[in-house]
Order: structure tokens, then sequence, then C-alpha cells
């Protein structure tokens, strides 16, 4: 069979089932704007340029903006699918992203096709993200807020009415979408390598910029995500420390990404939510246990969580990082916020301690007393390996269960 995988960053979610598929047999195509890091076996790739919509009349609202890009990025992959076909290339199964317009003319240019979906994510829900934190809420929720919203939805919509099929990760995920569209949607993790992500109790880290060596068993506070931002709570774990350095002088905070922004507002002009929050709070804090390292390699990544003795993770209800299953298959003794996405997989005092996304100080205590209970909070280390392990490995639950979804929606 043939199978077509359409994401603007391929493999992006793709990348462990487009070569499983090209392994069974099956001739596979990967399309997406950007260049392969590396190749994956037996998957062609392909790459479309969508044209610059250019940045519309002066008195275009930005939803209008936005569509306009979605719209250009839409065609251009809509144009890289006619090319494929007039090679003679139809595909029994398009799976496609849409999160960035290029799955709104997958039906056109393959009416034949099986169309799946890959449903990250839907914006308005009561319990979503889109009004969880007061402090950056732009006024009330009131009309234009909503049809905002209702209008960021647009391409999302489009593509679950064109779909047969589509997929979650989690079942907070899905949860977020219409209901009318529950009953075409599986959840299915993307999975997590369990076999490489596992404890390493002889596993050490240096800092280079502060020359210092990390080791199993010392108090090492981490804090990941891939931009730091509020919408993963950077602005409370930073309003945490000062607390938690009080109650564990000795304890070493290391704080994992980039400058940028990811989700959510953009900050102020000029600046980086990172600055904004650290400013906050440095005068409070002896920055000589605090290391920022930026965004690492993964490899660097993992053993950062191998030495980890308390991993923080917060996020506003939204998709559910990678980076949480990625800690807790190596151990991690996690302190989480107690929102949606988290509460699915961690069971406060099972596998894990859960804190209010708000409540900084709870956060520092919680930590702080992680920290002085490690030999005794060892069993929550262990059952949130076993958590992930059961419920969330790549090769033997997560890939196996993707391989069935689209090969019976193939027929």
């Amino acid at each position: 069979m043939k199978f077509l995988f359409v994401h603007q960053n391929f493999p992006g979610q793709f990348l462990h089932l487009a070569p499983a598929l090209a392994a069974r047999g099956h001739e596979v195509v990967g399309l997406g704007v950007n260049p392969l890091k590396a190749p994956l076996p037996g998957v062609r790739h392909i790459t479309h340029r969508p044209s610059d919509p250019g940045p519309g009349p002066r008195d275009a609202d930005s939803f209008s903006q936005e569509w306009a890009a979605k719209r250009a990025r839409a065609q251009s992959a809509a144009q890289a699918m006619t090319n494929l076909k007039a090679e003679g290339f139809h595909p029994d199964v398009v799976f496609g992203h849409p999160g960035w317009g290029e799955m709104l003319h997958a039906r056109d240019v393959f009416p034949k096709s099986r169309n799946l979906v890959f449903a990250e994510y839907y914006y308005g829900a009561d319990d979503g993200d889109s009004f969880f934190d007061p402090e950056f809420r732009r006024g009330p929720v009131d009309l234009p807020s909503l049809q905002r919203l209702r209008l960021k939805n647009t391409h999302l919509l489009h593509a679950l009415a064109d779909c047969d099929a589509a997929v979650s990760p989690t079942v907070f995920q899905k949860s977020q979408h219409p209901s009318i569209f529950h009953d075409r949607i599986r959840v299915i993790h993307d999975g997590i390598d369990t076999d490489r992500f596992a404890p390493d109790p002889g596993a050490s880290i240096k800092l280079q910029q502060a020359q210092v060596e990390l080791k199993h068993g010392d108090e090492v506070v981490t804090f990941v995500a891939r931009q730091l931002e509020p919408y993963r709570g950077y602005h409370i774990f930073m309003r945490s420390l000062a607390r938690l350095q009080r109650l564990r002088p000795k304890a070493r905070v290391v704080i994992v990404g980039g400058d940028g922004t990811a989700y959510g507002a953009s900050p102020p002009a000029g600046s980086t939510w990172k600055n904004i929050f650290l400013n906050e709070v440095k005068g409070e804090l002896d920055m000589s246990r605090v290391h920022f390292v930026g965004q690492v390699p993964h490899p660097l990544l993992q053993r950062l969580m191998q030495v980890s003795a308390v991993h923080a993770y917060l996020t506003y209800p939204f998709v559910l990082s990678w980076s949480m299953l990625e800690a807790m298959s190596q151990g991690a003794l996690m302190v989480a916020s107690s929102t949606g996405p988290v509460q699915e997989v961690i069971e406060h005092g099972r596998n894990g301690l859960l804190v209010d996304f708000f409540d900084h100080q709870a956060l520092a205590d919680t930590m702080a007393e992680a920290l002085t209970r490690q030999q005794e909070l060892q069993p929550l280390r262990q059952a949130a390996r076993q958590t992930v392990a059961d419920r969330y490995d790549l090769r033997r639950v997560c890939l196996p269960d993707m391989l069935k979804f689209v090969e019976q929606a193939a027929g």
C-alpha cells in the first residue's frame, strides 16, 4: 500500500510510524517544509515552499493575516501533492497534521484516499488553555475573544470534517475537540522509547560554564521546556525558587529551554519571558546555584534527567510534553501541576506529587520535601517508570497500535 504523511516539520509525530510502515513493505512518502536532519529508512521525503502572503492590508485583523498564511501553506502543499499525482503516486492513505493548514486541500487532490488526521489540539474548551491564566488575559473574556478562538479553529474543523479517522495522543487532548467528532478520534500516544530513556544510577553530567559536576543522588532540581514561557509554568517555577533555596540551600537548579515563544502571546517588545521572570526574582536568589543551560542535545538532556533528584513539570491545560513522559521513564521524582493533561498520567502519591499550578509556595514546599525524603519516595520513581512502560512504551504499545490504526484505515 501507499502512504503519504503531511506535516510542516515532517517527520514530527510520524518519526517512528513512517519508517515502520516502509519496513513492512509499504511505499511511504513524507511531505514537509524543511529538509530532513537525517534520512528515514525507506521513506521518500519531498518539500514544498509556501509563498509569502505578505503583510496584508494595513487594517487587516490578526485572523485574516493568520488565515492568509495557512492558505498559502495549503496551496503549496496541494501543488506538491498534485505533482506526486502526476508522477503516478496515488496514496491509499493521507495522514497529516492539520495545525498549519497543509491538510486543507488533501481531499481535493486525492478524493479516493483514506484521510487521517493527527488531532493534536482544539482551542476554546472550557477546561483548556485559552483563558486559564488570569495573569495573561487581555481583559475580560468577551465576545471578540471568543470570536478569535472560533476563527482560530477554522482549518482544524476543515480537517476533522474531511477525515475518515483521527488520532489524539491523550484523552485530554481528544476531549478538547467538539464532541460530534469524538467517535472518529482514537487515543494513541506517539510513544516513549523506554529502553533508551531508562534510569542510570551511575549517571553524571558536567555543567561546563559553572564547572560543576552533578551526579545521581545530588540535590538536583530540573525544569525543562522547549521555550521558557508561561504556558509551561516558567513564571510559577521561578517564583518558587527563593523559598526552595531557603528550605534546601544546597540544592542546585538546572533550567533547560530557549529564550523564544512556542505557545501563547509573545512578551513585550525587546524582552523575553525568560528575562522578565528572572529579573523579577533574581535579587532574592543565590544565582550560583541556578543554572540556565539553554536548549541542549537530547543525549545531554537524557543524562540530566538521570541525575535529577526532583523534576518539576508545569503546564497549562494544553498539549502534554514528551519531556514529562521521558523524565518519568528515567525514574524521575515528579513534582507537577494538577492540570488536566498531567492528571491523566500522574496520580498524587503513587507515581508523583501534584501541586496547584498557581501556588508557587506549595511548589517550593513540595520540591523541598521531595529532596528531603528522596529515599522514602523511591517507590514513586519506580511507579513513574512503570506507568510509562505500561501505557506509553513505543515499541510494545504505541507503535503497534498506530500501525494497526493506519493499516486498518487503508483496508
